[in-house]
C-alpha cells in the first residue's frame, strides 16, 4: 500500500537532518517494523539516522567494563543494522557532553570519556541521554527510492519524543503528532487480516 496516495494525505515533507522517518504501518523490514528514525545526517552522498524505539536487553555495564558496577546502568536501544559494534550518544547536554545539534535541543555525538564519569558518578538524568548500538544506514538515492516507494513518512523531531517518550509508544505518537490525516493509521493492527 503506497500511503503517498492516501486520500488527503498532505505528508510531503522530504526527508532531512534533524527529522523523523515513521514507518508506514505494513513494512515487513524486521529492522524497521514499526520504527522511528531520527535522521542525523542526510545529504547527496547518503543518510544516517538512530532508531529511536528498539531498547536491548543490553545496559552500558554490558558494553563498558568500568561501568559494569555502576549504580545507574543506562538501556542501550538498538540504533539500526549497521556496524551493531559501535557506540552512538544521542543527548541534549551539550554543555555537558559536546555533540553535534541535529535538531532543537537534540544532540549527536560528544566525549565518550565524559560519558563514561557522568554515568559513574550518577550526574545526569537518564532522559537527557540515548545510547545506541550501530545506525540505520542509506546510501546515496537509496532513501530518496523508498520515499517514492511509501515505506516512510516525515514528521518533526522533539527532544521530548526522544528523550521522554516510552520506547513502546514513540510510534503511535509520532503518527498521531502528524496530524487528523494519519491518526487512523496509528491504530493498524500489524496484521490485517487479524481486523
Amino acid at each position: 500500500m503506497n500511503f503517498e496516495k492516501l486520500e488527503g494525505n498532505t505528508n510531503k515533507t522530504p526527508p532531512a537532518k534533524g527529522k523523523l522517518l515513521i514507518a508506514t504501518p505494513f513494512l515487513n523490514d524486521p529492522n524497521f517494523s514499526r520504527s522511528v528514525v531520527l535522521l542525523c545526517e542526510h545529504g547527496e552522498e547518503g543518510s544516517i539516522g538512530f532508531v529511536l524505539n528498539q531498547p536491548t536487553p543490553v545496559t552500558i555495564g554490558d558494553l563498558v567494563k568500568e561501568l559494569e558496577r555502576s549504580q545507574h546502568q543506562v538501556t542501550i536501544y538498538n540504533g539500526g543494522p549497521v556496524q551493531p559494534d559501535t557506540l552512538h550518544i544521542m543527548h541534549r547536554m551539550p554543555e555537558v557532553l559536546g555533540g553535534m545539534l541535529v535538531a532543537p535541543g537534540i544532540y549527536w555525538g560528544g566525549s565518550y570519556q565524559v560519558l563514561q564519569q557522568i554515568i559513574k558518578h550518577n550526574e545526569f538524568n537518564e532522559s537527557d541521554l540515548r545510547l545506541f548500538i550501530g545506525y540505520s544506514g542509506w546510501s546515496e538515492g537509496q532513501l530518496d527510492k523508498e520515499m517514492t516507494e511509501g515505506t516512510w513518512i516525515v514528521g518533526d523531531a522533539t527532544p521530548e519524543l526522544i528523550f521522554e517518550e516510552s520506547a513502546h509508544t514513540v510510534w503511535k505518537k509520532a503518527i498521531s503528532s502528524l496530524g487528523k490525516n494519519y491518526a487512523f493509521l496509528a491504530n493498524v493492527p500489524i496484521d490485517p487480516q487479524l481486523n
